[in-house]
C-alpha cells in the first residue's frame, strides 16, 4: 500500500534557475512522512512527548527532472525497508504520471534510556507493516 501526500510548489521553494531548490525536497519529504505517520496512528508529537526517538540516520536523493513553481506535486510513500530496529521510507515525487525526484530517509528507533538502537515496538511494526514493500523474495523482512 502506498500513502499520497499533496503539495503545491511555492515561491520559497525555487531557487534563481526557476526550479525547487534541492534541499526544499527533503523538507516535503518529511512533512509527507509526518502526515504518514499521523495517519498511521503514530504522531510524532506524542512520541516525542513520551521520550520516543527516530532520528534520520540516512539520507539520499536522485532528482530526475525539475519541479517548478506552481506545479501540483504527489508525494507517494511507501516503506522500503523494515528492519529490526530501522525502517526505510522512500518518497516518490511526481507531476502528473512523471517521476521528478526520488528520496529515501533511513529512521532508526533508539532507545530512550541508552540512546543505542532498538527494536522498533511491535505496534508501530504493526502499523508501517500495511505500507512495506514486499523484499526481494516475497516478504518483508
Amino acid at each position: 500500500m502506498k500513502y499520497e501526500y499533496r503539495f503545491q510548489v511555492r515561491l520559497h521553494d525555487t531557487d534563481r534557475a526557476g526550479v525547487v531548490f534541492f534541499a526544499r525536497l527533503f523538507t516535503h519529504a518529511h512533512d509527507a512522512y509526518e502526515a504518514f505517520m499521523a495517519s498511521a496512528g503514530l504522531g510524532l508529537g506524542a512520541m516525542i512527548e513520551a521520550g520516543l526517538c527516530l532520528p534520520v540516520a540516512h539520507a539520499s536523493a536522485d532528482y530526475l527532472l525539475p519541479l517548478r513553481h506552481g506545479e501540483a506535486v504527489v508525494v507517494m510513500l511507501t516503506i522500503a525497508r523494515l528492519g529490526q530496529t530501522s525502517f526505510t521510507v522512500a518518497h516518490e515525487f511526481r507531476c502528473g504520471a512523471e517521476v521528478r525526484a526520488r528520496l529515501q530517509t533511513v529512521h532508526v528507533f533508539l532507545d530512550p534510556r541508552s540512546g543505542r538502537p532498538s527494536a522498533l515496538p511491535q505496534d508501530m511494526r504493526a502499523r508501517l507493516a500495511p505500507f512495506a514493500a514486499p523484499a526481494p523474495g516475497g516478504k518483508a523482512d
